[in-house]
């Protein structure tokens, strides 16, 4: 009889534990299904602790107080009425004038890019405006962006590149040419007088940058790095004489002095004289004509370039990488709080939006979480 209380009690308690499990699950489908249908998370965008409640993109209003360069504020994510009139193509020119509508402290946040990276442009605007930041501008590359982010209410300009729709490829030929129209942009913003916070589309901003980047008042441009190793534990400047990593254009500040405009001349004409040259590689070969000495004993800025320009490099434990932020966690480990993720060290852009989305910052729209089926859950013993 005692094999047969040993089978009975296995039996009980095997009944226990799979009612536990199954409870649980039951409890955690209900969940899951009232998150996936709420309206409310399927638009939150507090899903990191270092980013502010959400603004709410609802409003709209007549398209003519969306024009830029009509001298009126402009509110972000107020999109214009539904079935309005696009304006003409010449409204959306770069101008100092349409800049000078959004700066803020004399600073406007610049990114850029073709329809193929809609839903990166739409992340990086909505991360910063969950900030509380709104100065800022974005580029478009071909005419389906334009339209498509003027009709959402995110401030846009024509760059007239004229550039393919589709997602072309890092490394390719149009690639490199997008790289070009970078460098044209900051040459030709640099002579309005802002300060310019350049970035690439496929970055997201996690913390406000502007106070960080106004320590260093000096500082003609802060550049971003390939540093995989830290050369600071807290928030200062990286060590210049310690880095080895590449100097990353993914996000760089410029103010407008006379060595960053020599700079950016010389790196626009160096580009367009040759199209086999990286525009990351050619920034790099200018700054390192000449690399020091340091500035001073505490800022950690250091004369580059032609031995007048100061440069300053991001620490890349808080301005990271996609290596320093998804792989090392370089932040965590030096207990800091990052202000910016860029996704380089990743495959292709299904790849970074893949570690984005997995570290719960990348925009998506309601409909991408609201699936016509039902979540059905499977217990196989």
């Amino acid at each position: 009889m005692g094999w047969f209380k040993k089978v009975t009690t296995s039996k009980r308690l095997f009944l226990t534990l799979f009612g536990i499990v199954l409870i649980g699950m039951i409890f955690s489908a209900v969940y899951v299904f009232s998150a996936v249908y709420s309206h409310d998370f399927a638009f939150s965008w507090n899903l990191s602790p270092y980013v502010a409640p959400p603004s709410s993109p609802n409003q709209t209003l007549d398209s003519t107080s969306l024009r830029v360069g009509d001298g009126k504020p402009k509110s972000i994510w107020v999109a214009p009425a539904p079935g309005s009139k696009m304006p003409p193509l010449e409204t959306f020119r770069l101008t100092k004038e349409m800049v000078q509508e959004r700066v803020k402290d004399n600073v406007i946040i610049t990114t850029f890019g073709n329809y193929a990276f809609m839903d990166f442009i739409l992340t990086w605007v909505k991360r910063l405006t969950d900030l509380g930041v709104e100065n800022l501008l974005v580029g478009a590359m071909d005419i389906e962006l334009l339209e498509a982010l003027y009709r959402k209410g995110v401030p846009v300009f024509d760059m007239g590149s004229h550039m393919s729709e589709i997602d072309v490829g890092w490394g390719s030929p149009t690639f490199h040419k997008i790289g070009r129209e970078k460098v044209i942009l900051i040459d030709s913003m640099l002579p309005f007088g802002f300060e310019l916070l350049m970035c690439d589309s496929d970055m997201v901003w996690l913390k406000n940058p502007l106070p960080y980047l106004a320590r260093y008042p000096e500082a003609d441009i802060l550049t971003s790095t390939d540093q995989v190793t830290p050369t600071v534990t807290d928030e200062r400047l990286d060590n210049w004489q310690e880095v080895g990593g590449a100097y990353n254009i993914g996000m760089f500040h410029w103010r407008p002095t006379d060595s960053a405009k020599r700079l950016a001349k010389e790196w626009k004409e160096m580009l367009l004289a040759d199209e086999n040259v990286w525009d990351q590689a050619g920034f790099n070969d200018l700054l390192h004509k000449q690399l020091g000495p340091p500035v001073d004993d505490e800022s950690g800025l250091v004369y580059a370039y032609d031995g007048t320009l100061k440069l300053g490099l991001l620490p890349a434990s808080i301005f990271c990488s996609g290596h320093t932020y998804f792989i090392q966690a370089m932040y965590q480990q030096l207990r800091l709080k990052p202000y910016a993720v860029h996704t380089t060290f990743q495959i292709g852009s299904e790849g970074k939006r893949h570690r984005l989305r997995e570290a719960m910052v990348f925009y998506d729209p309601p409909e991408y979480y609201d699936s016509p089926g039902v979540f059905i859950y499977f217990i196989t013993f």
